[in-house]
Formats: C-alpha cells, sequence, structure tokens
C-alpha cells in the first residue's frame, strides 16, 4: 500500500522565534556587504569626477555614479525593512518569553498552594487551643508549687495589724531613749570655729643694685 499511495512526509519543525531571527540578521548582514562595496565605488568615482575636467567624460563617470547611488538606497529601504522585522520579532520573543515566565510562576504556586492544603489537614486549631489550655493549667501548677516551696515558717497568719505598728512606735521610742542617754562628749558635733590671729605679712626683698653688691663684698673681706 505505501508503495502505492506513498508514504506519508514528515513535517519539518516550525520555525521558532529565534530560528526566524537568525535568518533575516544573516540577509541583513548581506545587505550591509552589499552597501559597503557600493560605498566603497562611490567614493572612487568621486574622486574621478574631481580630477575629470567638466565634458563628457565627466558627465559619463556622473551617470554611473547616479546608478551606483540608486542601488544603495534600494538597498538601504531593504536593510532597514529586515530591521523593522526583526524589532518585531524580538517584541514577540520578550511577550513569549513573558509568558512562560508567568506559567512557570503560576505552576509553582500551585505546587505551594497543594504542599499548604496538606499541611493544614495535620495542624488543626482545636489541637493548638487546647495545647494553650493545657500549658497554662501547668503555669499555674508551677506557680502553685513554688509558693509552697517557697513558704517561710513560725510566722502566724492571724497577726494582728495595729499590734505590729504599735511594736514599731515601742521600737522607735527605745532608740531615741538610747541616743539621749549618750554623754555628750561621746555625741559627735561640729567642729568648732576657732578665731585665730592671721599670719603677719613681711615685706618683699628689694634687689641689690651693682654698688651695694662690691660695698657687701669688701666689707666681707675686712671682715676675714
Amino acid at each position: 500500500m505505501k508503495k502505492i499511495f506513498g508514504a506519508k512526509k514528515s513535517k519539518d519543525p516550525a520555525p521558532t522565534i529565534q530560528d526566524a531571527t537568525n535568518q533575516i540578521n544573516k540577509r541583513g548582514e548581506s545587505v550591509d556587504e552589499k552597501i559597503r562595496k557600493l560605498d566603497e565605488e562611490l567614493a572612487r568615482y568621486k574622486e574621478q569626477i574631481r580630477r575629470t575636467r567638466p565634458g563628457p567624460s565627466q558627465e559619463a563617470i556622473k551617470a554611473r555614479a547616479i546608478r551606483l547611488l540608486k542601488h544603495k538606497r534600494m538597498y538601504e529601504e531593504q536593510r532597514n525593512m529586515l530591521y523593522n522585522q526583526t524589532y518585531n520579532l524580538d517584541q514577540v520573543g520578550f511577550a513569549a518569553d513573558g509568558l512562560k515566565d508567568a506559567q512557570q510562576t503560576m505552576n509553582a504556586m500551585k505546587a505551594a498552594n497543594k504542599e499548604l492544603k496538606g499541611m493544614m489537614k495535620t495542624v488543626k486549631i482545636e489541637d493548638i487551643d487546647n495545647m494553650q489550655d493545657e500549658m497554662t493549667d501547668l503555669m499555674d501548677v508551677s506557680n502553685e508549687i513554688q509558693e509552697s516551696l517557697g513558704r517561710s515558717y513560725n510566722i502566724p497568719d492571724d497577726v494582728d495589724e495595729e499590734e505590729l505598728m504599735g511594736e514599731l512606735d515601742g521600737l522607735e521610742a527605745d532608740m531615741e531613749f538610747e541616743s539621749a542617754a549618750v554623754p555628750s562628749y561621746l555625741q559627735p558635733d561640729e567642729e568648732p570655729d576657732l578665731n585665730l590671729p592671721t599670719a603677719p605679712t613681711y615685706p618683699t626683698a628689694v634687689p641689690m643694685n651693682r654698688h651695694q653688691g662690691d660695698e657687701l663684698e669688701v666689707f666681707s673681706s675686712l671682715r676675714s
């Protein structure tokens, strides 16, 4: 049957955006090379026109230069068209990449949501509330145990507050009596203010001049 009807040919995969961009870039490079060669020829014609005198020869060179200039403009239009196509492909590629990133983000969020749902099944609010109540009861029992262990002994529970205040007043009276019984010479007092005369002042020594110094030396030599 395959020999009669022929086997179905496998279709080539559709070109990707990157493939199309690469193909257009190759065409653009080819056009750029043609424009570069035309610029070189136009530069030579320009030099020839400058060196040739006005006349038929110069007009012929100008005609060839104008023809090449028209070809250059045609290639420049093609290059601009290729640049526009590349720009459009880049925009489509950016949009496609953005959609892929969004799809990956959505898949990641779905997986995280599924995982959270599974974790929520193992954690119940009722269990947390019961645990908190148990912790509160345990803390109360611990405080009671600490209070019981820290209880003081030999202290009556029915102590009269007025009786304690009376005993405190008696202690203050005893302290005042003891301070009054101490002799005055044993009690600390302030230092007396002694009215002593001021020290006498003496005149300051006057320096001797040279003549007085010579006389003092002579007097000392005579005594010796």
